[in-house]
């Protein structure tokens, strides 16, 4: 899969930063689907959050980055796609972190509450940071339902 495609997708609130990293990955030379919201007009995360999620989930695209006012909403709900692992980015080490521990596939930004600086820097983390592997792939093996042992007796 190309590594230089990614998907987006905001509500109202984080519209103006979705534009801005749409900007900034263009000028790195990536293919952004930009799954919407395309204004700052009051609208529902799930409708734009669904459609990223299931691009991802049908291998159309190996990662995304969603974002609205303090990213629970819409992280929320990308997580709630089996094959999604959408971490909320506040801060540069935790997109480290969920990208080299989590292998996260979507990183999600607090619109509100993060500048634009700060988001480029996620931004850059999240795409340049490689999975470790390792322990953390037999974790990673138990986030699917169906994987993870649920209503088996001990």
């Amino acid at each position: 899969m190309d590594n230089k495609k990614i998907g987006i997708a905001s509500d109202h609130a984080g519209y103006q930063l979705k534009e801005f990293v749409i900007g900034y990955l263009d000028s790195k030379g990536y293919d952004v689907y930009d799954f919407g919201t395309n204004s700052e007009e009051s609208c529902d995360y799930p409708d734009y959050a669904h459609p990223l999620a299931e691009a991802i989930e049908k291998g159309e695209l190996p990662r995304g980055i969603a974002m609205c006012g303090s990213a629970n909403g819409i992280t929320m709900t990308l997580n709630k796609h089996q094959g999604i692992r959408a971490a909320l980015c506040w801060e540069p080490e935790i997109a480290s972190l969920a990208r080299r521990h989590n292998n996260a596939n979507v990183c999600t930004m607090p619109a509100r509450f993060i500048s634009t600086d700060t988001a480029r820097e996620i931004v850059d983390i999240f795409l340049n940071t490689e999975f470790e592997g390792g322990r953390h792939q037999a974790r990673i093996d138990k986030i699917p339902l169906k994987n993870c042992g649920c209503g088996e007796k001990k």
